[in-house]
């Protein structure tokens, strides 16, 4: 039984402006997209990837993708109008070998390969996980500008990328949230939607999701950060 890893790429990246999709934006002169995709063909735990991104990008994903000579296959699918629409045509590929299903923002380059495996292993064995930090800021339920009330900081976690799940759950996910209509904001607001418990591991602060400007040096400096680390380590 095997380990697919979905990853969609199929986002504009408005609040990043610029004529560029944030997923093609250069990080030391690779992609964002490839940085990520590296991780995850690096993985052990992981057999295949998926790479949903829009129809219009895929040749130019095929080039990128090409240069790096992955020792591990990654395929093209071209994605849908939303994040949901996207993975589930990603999902709408897979075979009945693929046992757990792991989900990942192609702009999120900096997971650790650890974590990919934790959250695999976790999904083994209780159907759904993802990786989430700890809300330093306090929380307020807001109305209209109005504060309804204050959350507990105690009682939330930000969520993150990778979410991993076994994939017949994931699939029922999907296909009772297309019969409802609803719209979650990530695959595990739609396995919760089945009542189904999510387990939260503890992610990374260095986990970001490049999604605006302010985000680039930070995520240079990290790029710059894993160069080092890797010199040292063949040493």
């Amino acid at each position: 039984m095997s380990v697919l890893a979905i990853i969609p790429a199929a986002g504009v990246g408005i609040r990043m402006g610029g004529d560029t999709p944030k997923q093609f934006l250069s990080l030391e002169g690779v992609p964002v997209f490839i940085h990520t995709l590296r991780k995850f063909v690096s993985s052990d735990a992981v057999n295949e990837v998926f790479l949903c991104l829009r129809g219009e990008d895929m040749e130019r994903a095929a080039v990128d993708i090409e240069r790096e000579r992955f020792a591990k296959p990654v395929r093209l699918i071209a994605g849908g109008h939303s994040r949901q629409e996207t993975v589930a045509r990603g999902l709408a590929q897979t075979t009945e070998a693929a046992e757990v299903i792991v989900v990942h923002d192609a702009v999120r380059p900096f997971v650790e390969e650890e974590n990919i495996r934790q959250v695999i292993e976790a999904a083994r064995k209780h159907g759904a996980a993802i990786l989430g930090i700890p809300s330093v800021d306090t929380v307020k339920q807001v109305e209209r500008q109005l504060i309804l009330g204050t959350i507990p900081r105690e009682r939330v976690v930000l969520a993150q990328t990778p979410q991993a799940f076994r994939a017949s759950l994931l699939l029922d996910a999907f296909a009772r949230a297309q019969a409802d209509g609803f719209n979650g904001n990530d695959e595990s607001s739609l396995v919760e939607r089945l009542g189904h418990p999510v387990t939260v591991l503890m992610g990374s602060d260095r986990n970001i999701k490049i999604t605006k400007p302010s985000d680039l040096p930070l995520a240079r400096l990290y790029i710059a950060q894993e160069r080092e680390r890797r010199v040292k380590d063949e040493v």
